[in-house]
């Protein structure tokens, strides 16, 4: 298996910063990290065992129904991660609300199958779709670590930035309530595209 199936996504061919795939969600789920970290892990399961079911089927599925058998697939296991964040995690789920669902038409998951799994075999598409997955989900843990620190002081819901430096307790900082609005999410992820495509540049001119 080569090295690029698991390795382009988190640079190179990253979902988000490349080809501006997932950008809808990747504004709305990223206010605070524990939200963003639950998406970041749901699509990355959707992705991978929709990927590996689909090349499991490929030699099978005739070629004009291939959508819909996608999304049949694709929406079982959102069903199940939707289902399972009702049953043990509800507060994140209500917070996330219809993004999950969302994950059903999310153009990463369908385009890894119709780029990768379509073509290749189990393993491969099954590592592909993991790797496409969390590469999308480093972009929103980025995102919410920020946004979250920034504009609550708080990680994970424990406060990070201490009381005693906020000005109604005598000292001189402020929460930036400009980072929990969803434009801050979208000029952050410019701001990472900016710089991934400059390093890229870089990297191509030392070569």
């Amino acid at each position: 298996m080569k090295k690029e199936i698991y390795k382009n996504p988190f640079f190179k061919a990253n979902p988000v910063t490349v080809l501006v795939l997932g950008i809808c969600s990747s504004l709305a789920v990223t206010v605070k990290l524990e939200s963003a970290i639950v998406m970041a892990l749901s699509v990355t399961l959707v992705t991978g065992f929709s990927s590996l079911f689909m090349s499991l089927l490929r030699n099978t599925i005739p070629n004009r129904i291939r959508i819909i058998v996608q999304l049949v697939v694709v929406s079982l296991f959102v069903i199940l991660i939707d289902q399972i964040l009702k049953a043990y995690m509800y507060e994140v789920s209500k917070q996330l609300s219809v993004y999950v669902g969302l994950i059903i038409t999310n153009c990463i998951i369908m385009g890894r199958i119709e780029a990768f799994a379509l073509g290749n075999k189990p393993w491969p598409s099954f590592v592909d779709g993991l790797a496409n997955g969390l590469g999308y989900g480093m972009i929103l843990v980025v995102l919410a670590f920020f946004r979250e620190l920034l504009g609550s002081g708080t990680l994970l819901g424990h406060q990070i930035i201490p009381a005693g430096w906020y000005v109604a307790n005598g000292g001189a900082y402020e929460n930036n309530g400009l980072m929990i609005l969803p434009p801050m999410a979208l000029i952050l992820v410019g701001l990472i595209i900016w710089l991934q495509r400059s390093i890229q540049k870089d990297l191509i001119e030392k070569q």
